[in-house]
């Protein structure tokens, strides 16, 4: 995130905004709809543009809903900062204390995991449990978390995790005897009147939420993780966002004023950032991204300025919405200018030949991870700087046995392999730039 998106002028117009949603959606092809929520000391507005899904006649508007992702952690770190407030919880209880006694869950140097690790991504955690699959239940949960071992000690780094959040969600919910969308309900979304927003759709929901589309605009199913729905299982609206940040902004005074304050007090390292109560900080202001395998979507606010933006993006197009986000909050951000997806086809790949070419590879600043899920393979930078981080994932499709385009930044990934077969290296190329060569992590 750029850091001069929070020195802040006025927030961009609406014809300015309306005017880079149609070349984003017309001519860039970054997705098929997208809706810009703002909120300032003047009022709130929504701009709109696009259709709620491909050959879809009908428009999108701030009543539209939308997957939300990761912005689910705000939620989830809200309901914490409740439950502290209430004196039902505090920040430095123990993970464990909220599971069942056969859990045995990690820790490391004698320190617990504590709800507080969780909600700043320090526990220690990986990003997803190794056993992740489509019907993820609390079994495979629980199973997983009895037989890890922590890298690190928990609190002492900052590293993303889906799997941190999502049990943080779940411990929460333990503790007021309920279910998370129960929990969420009940503490945030119904006193905050934010009725379009849940995980479980309404009839009138239903009428209105987007349909979600993949790099290449094909459609995509919704999303749905039952057991780790603290992590990214909310939908919303930009209406219903923009109340949310009202209240975080004291535009109203409601009883979670007093929780949400306390959500940037507790600040620990989080790469160039900070972190507070899920908000990523930067001087003042806080945001919060998310993507699905359909949507992208963001949201921050600056106390100071008293001003806020949510972009809502139904599709997850691989330059992402940040660069939007942060030109409309401060039009001195520059917009990127990314060029219409490639269509790209593979050629067949024996699955089994896949796990040759997955694990982790140095490059000279990042850190690529190559993962398989199924007959796919997918690229993703997990560190940068030297600093965990979690970029977006790319699919990558076979040219040849060793060879694989990478079509969301029209490059090129080739492995090298050893006697066995199990790559040595890879080599990145791209037109822009000359080849980059990165050896495999051990």
């Amino acid at each position: 995130m750029n850091p001069h998106i929070f020195q802040q002028p006025p927030v961009l117009g609406t014809d300015e905004i309306r005017a880079i949603l149609v070349k984003r959606i017309d001519q860039q092809k970054q997705a098929v709809g997208i809706v810009v929520g703002v909120i300032e000391p003047a009022g709130r507005r929504v701009v709109a543009y696009g259709n709620l899904a491909k050959g879809d006649p009908r428009t999108l508007d701030g009543d539209t809903i939308f997957e939300i992702g990761s912005i689910s952690k705000v939620f989830t770190s809200l309901a914490l900062a409740d439950m502290v407030s209430r004196r039902e919880v505090t920040l430095d209880d123990p993970a464990a204390k909220y599971l069942p006694e056969h859990v045995r869950m990690p820790e490391r140097s004698g320190k617990p995991i504590t709800l507080l690790d969780l909600a700043t991504h320090s526990s220690g955690l990986p990003p997803v449990p190794s056993n992740l699959n489509a019907g993820y239940s609390l079994d495979n949960l629980y199973e997983f978390l009895s037989g890890y071992e922590l890298p690190r000690d928990p609190g002492s780094e900052f590293e993303y995790s889906n799997l941190g959040a999502g049990l943080l969600g779940h411990l929460l919910a333990c503790r007021a005897g309920t279910d998370y969308e129960s929990l969420i309900g009940t503490r945030i979304t119904r006193p905050l009147g934010m009725q379009d927003t849940g995980i479980t759709l309404s009839s009138s929901m239903k009428q209105r939420m987007a349909t979600g589309h993949n790099m290449m605009l094909a459609p995509t199913a919704n999303w749905d993780l039952p057991t780790l729905a603290g992590a990214g299982a909310l939908r919303s609206s930009a209406n219903d966002m923009l109340t949310l940040l009202e209240a975080f902004l004291g535009y109203q005074e409601t009883p979670l004023t007093p929780a949400m304050k306390t959500m940037l007090d507790v600040r620990r390292p989080a790469g160039p950032a900070k972190i507070g109560l899920a908000w990523f900080l930067l001087g003042e202001s806080a945001w919060h991204e998310g993507g699905t395998e359909g949507f992208r979507s963001f949201a921050g606010y600056d106390p100071k300025a008293r001003t806020g933006v949510v972009v809502l993006s139904n599709a997850f197009s691989p330059s992402g919405i940040d660069d939007l986000a942060g030109h409309i909050w401060n039009p001195k951000v520059p917009l990127a200018d990314p060029e219409p997806p490639m269509q790209h086809t593979g050629i067949p790949m024996d699955p089994r030949l896949l796990d040759h070419y997955t694990g982790r590879y140095q490059l000279p600043d990042r850190i690529l991870e190559i993962m398989r899920n199924g007959d796919r393979l997918f690229a993703q930078v997990t560190s940068l700087g030297g600093k965990p981080f979690a970029g977006p994932m790319f699919e990558m499709f076979a040219e040849s046995e060793s060879t694989f385009s990478v079509k969301a930044t029209s490059g090129r990934i080739s492995f090298e392999t050893g006697p066995d077969g199990r790559a040595t290296s890879l080599t990145m190329h791209r037109a822009d730039r000359g080849p980059s060569p990165a050896p495999r992590l051990t």
